[in-house]
Parts: structure tokens; C-alpha cells; sequence
């Protein structure tokens, strides 16, 4: 605890000063209302013993001036010339506790503590109405194949660690539900699980909303407001597309996570949290590191325990397990009795799915939403699963049938050269990674492909 007496009393001052001490608690003093007022600024305090009887200022005007600066901050008066009607006056200003000298001390350290103990609870409640609701996403892992089995086997080894995880992978994956399901098997889960999506912010209101800030602190800040690391205190924050975040944020991450300490934005004092960070991108954080957008000292911080999850396109046989869970979903959720048509799963299974499980939560739940009866038909699915690929691309000029490879360059050629030879674009079309198309841009030659290159060109090769 950090104490804060102010009182004029030099013996009395000096006592409280080394007993309270003695308990553990980090002790400041002031014999003034203006030393007292400035340290109080300087170090903000956990708990204040404030003497109603001062040289310079009534303590009653310490008392309202500290409470409007610092709201958080309780304050016991102890004074020899307390009366009943300073003492209400100081309870309706916002004091904790109101003692008369002389008092044992036993009880002021039993005051302290209470007042400690009351700050905390009025913490905690602040930085749950500051911060997410409790989520709401499922940790259930859908699937059977060996990649589903071998991602369960991961969370349970890995959740009950306190070890910093990186998840990888497209977008579309599942990596907010890995991150929820281990939490949910560590020994944090009683706690808060607190999910930002760094993409989604401009840099100051990420940094606020990441550590706070202070009342005053910029224009619109009429009060203090905890940060998502204070919410999640005790728990698991969750940085999904930490590869979005600036240079600037990226310091401020890793110093987090080597010392569990920040400061709020416009803040002076040091805060300390403990959180199990677990970050998500689909970026290419090696790649933006040789670039220099990504800070290397960050990125072995959050790589001590990594795993890529596997694309929905590589694990064909979960399609159906998949597509029946969400429309069983919808049918719990409308009261319908919908299924899936054996030409509707076999759409569904040769799609590339580049949105993965998403992509394929919204299809199905579109389809449902759309099929004339209860049996849901290809025809009611997206036209975009309807018609899965060119088959110019896959055939020779007379039609005949190409090696996969073949197939496969001339693909990448087409998506390259739709998106304009904006690689980022093509890999995000492809469903891969930029680190991935760069590898299948080498393998197959493909540096000079002319931009605007497309279809058509294809057709005519």
C-alpha cells in the first residue's frame, strides 16, 4: 500500500510513520496542506491519513480539493479536534473513516487496511464497466480430423501455463476461439478474458483503450478511465492482428511484458497488472521485422509459445461437421428443422473457403436463411461457392488436363495479375499468407508477371 499522512504533529507523524512501516506499507509525509497536496499529485497515493487541523488550510479543504483530483483515493481524517459536525462533514465529502486522536494504533492500521480494501472492490467494479463484457464466444472446437485433434492436444499442454502465445494463421481461423478455450483451461479462468482487435483503432484510441488515461489527458477525457490491461487483471488479454499495431504501441507492449508495469495516458504513476498476454496475426511478422515495421525484441516476447492454425481448406473433411453445427445453431436459434443436400455439402467441400470457418458460418447461415424448404440446396448457397474456379485455368488450349503444379502456377498468374500485382491483395484472395505467395512467387518464377494480367489473357495463352 502506498500511504500518504499529512498532519503537523512532528512526533506524531514520525511515529505513524515508522509503525505503519513496519507492516509493509510504502510511507510519505507532509506537516503541510500544500506539501501534503503536491505529493499527493506527485504519487497518488493508495489511502491518505489526513489531520482535519493544519497550519496553513482547513483539512476539510485538502480533503474536497484531493477527492475531485483523485476519486480513487481514500482518505481516513484522524484529528484530536474532531467534533461531530466536522466529522459528518468529512463523511459527505467522501472520506472513508473518521478516528480521534489519540487512537491505538493497532486501529488506524485496521483502518488503513479497510480503506485499502475498499478502494480495491471500487477498482475492480470501474474496470469492469470500463472495460468488454464477459465473452461470449464458445471455446468448442469443431471438427475430427488430426489438425483438430492435434490444436486439442496444444490448449490442453499450453493452458494451464502462464507462457505468452502467438496463434498465427488466415483470417477466418479460429484464432479468437483458441485464445478463449485456453483461457478457459488455465488457471486464470475465473477472471476476466479480454479481447481487443488492434486493426480495428486508430493508434490514440488504441493506446487508451489498451492502457487508460487520466482525466484531462487529452480533449474529451472528462475522466479517468481504466485501461484493458487493468480489466483484465488476474486474466488473459487477447491482441488479435497485433501485427496492425504502430511502432510507438509496440514499445509500449513490450515494456508490459518485461516488467507488468505502465502508465495510463497523461499519467505519472506506475501501475501493475497480471495478464496473461496472447497475441493473433495474420501477418507476416518476420517479414514486416526485415522491413523494419515490426520490432524483433516484441516479436521473441510474444513468440515463446507459437502455432499456426491450419486453413479450412486443408482440412476438407471438416466441412461438413462444420456446416452441420452451424445449421443446427440456426434451427436451435429459429425453431427450424433445416438440413444440408448432398449437393450442397459437395459445393461446400471443393470451395477454398479464403474466409475459412467464418466465411463458412455466414454461407450456411445465408443459405438457411434463403432455402425456399427445408432442405438446403447448392443453388441456395453464395454464387461465389456455386462456381468454384475457372476451368480455363485448370485446361490445356485443346482442353487437355494439366499437372497440378501447372494448374497451380497458372492460378497464382491469374489472382497476381487481377489484383493488380498487389501482392498483399492476391494473398488475401488466395486465403494465404504474404510470406506464403512470396515463397510461390519464387517457386514458380513469377517476379515479371506483367500487372493486369487476367483471365482473358489467360484463355488466350
Amino acid at each position: 500500500m502506498n500511504l500518504l499522512i499529512i498532519d503537523d504533529d512532528d512526533t506524531l507523524r514520525s511515529l505513524l510513520s515508522a509503525e505503519l512501516g513496519r507492516f509493509g506499507h510504502a510511507v510519505q509525509v507532509a506537516a503541510t496542506a500544500e506539501q501534503g497536496i503536491r505529493l499527493a499529485q506527485e504519487t497518488e497515493p493508495d489511502v491518505l491519513l489526513l489531520d482535519l487541523s493544519l497550519p496553513d488550510q482547513s483539512g476539510l479543504d485538502v480533503l474536497r480539493r484531493l477527492r475531485a483530483e483523485q476519486p480513487a483515493l481514500e482518505i481516513v481524517v484522524l484529528t484530536a479536534h474532531g467534533t461531530i459536525d466536522s466529522a459528518i462533514a468529512a463523511m459527505k465529502m467522501g472520506a472513508y473513516e473518521f478516528l480521534q486522536k489519540p487512537s491505538p494504533l493497532a486501529a488506524i492500521e485496521l483502518a488503513t487496511r479497510r480503506a485499502l480494501e475498499h478502494r480495491r472492490l471500487g477498482e475492480e467494479n470501474a474496470r469492469l464497466k470500463d472495460g468488454l463484457q464477459p465473452s461470449l464466444l464458445s471455446t468448442d472446437l469443431i471438427g475430427r480430423g488430426a489438425e483438430i485433434e492435434a490444436l486439442r492436444r496444444f490448449i490442453q499442454k499450453v493452458g494451464p501455463t502462464d507462457s505468452t502465445v502467438l496463434l498465427l494463421g488466415e483470417t477466418g481461423t479460429g484464432k479468437d476461439l483458441v485464445a478463449a478455450a485456453i483461457h478457459k483451461v488455465s488457471g486464470r479462468r475465473d477472471h476476466p478474458f479480454v479481447a481487443v482487435d488492434c486493426a480495428s483503432l486508430n493508434d490514440n484510441l488504441l493506446q487508451s483503450e489498451l492502457f487508460g488515461h487520466e482525466r484531462g489527458a487529452f480533449t474529451g477525457a472528462v475522466k479517468m478511465r481504466h485501461g484493458l490491461f487493468e480489466t483484465a487483471h488476474g486474466g488473459t488479454i487477447f491482441l488479435d492482428e497485433v501485427g496492425d499495431v504502430s511502432p510507438t504501441l509496440q514499445a509500449s507492449l513490450l515494456r508490459i511484458l518485461e516488467s507488468s508495469r505502465f502508465r495510463r495516458v497523461g499519467g505519472t504513476r506506475e501501475i501493475t497488472v497480471d495478464v496473461r498476454l496472447i497475441a493473433a496475426t495474420n501477418r507476416d511478422l518476420e517479414r514486416m521485422i526485415a522491413e523494419g515495421r515490426f520490432r524483433q525484441d516484441l516479436f521473441f516476447r510474444l513468440n515463446a509459445i507459437h502455432l499456426e492454425l491450419v486453413p479450412l481448406r486443408k482440412r476438407r473433411g471438416d466441412v461438413p461437421v462444420l456446416a452441420d453445427h452451424f445449421l443446427a445453431r440456426h434451427n436451435a436459434r429459429y425453431g427450424t428443422s433445416k438440413r444440408l443436400a448432398a449437393d450442397a455439402v459437395e459445393a461446400m467441400q471443393d470451395y477454398r473457403w479464403p474466409g475459412n470457418v467464418r466465411e463458412l458460418r455466414h454461407a450456411v447461415e445465408r443459405a438457411a436463411v434463403l432455402a425456399d424448404a427445408d432442405e438446403v440446396q447448392a443453388s441456395d448457397l453464395p454464387a461465389e461457392l456455386r462456381n468454384v474456379a475457372p476451368r480455363e485455368v485448370a485446361a490445356g488450349q485443346e482442353g487437355s488436363l494439366l499437372p497440378l503444379m501447372e494448374v497451380e502456377r497458372r492460378h497464382l498468374e491469374w489472382v497476381l495479375g487481377h489484383a493488380g500485382g498487389h501482392r498483399a491483395k492476391a494473398a488475401a484472395i488466395l486465403g494465404i499468407s504474404e510470406r506464403s505467395l512470396y515463397r510461390k512467387i519464387q517457386e514458380f518464377h513469377l517476379e515479371e508477371t506483367p500487372l493486369g494480367v487476367g483471365a482473358g489473357d489467360l484463355e488466350r495463352r
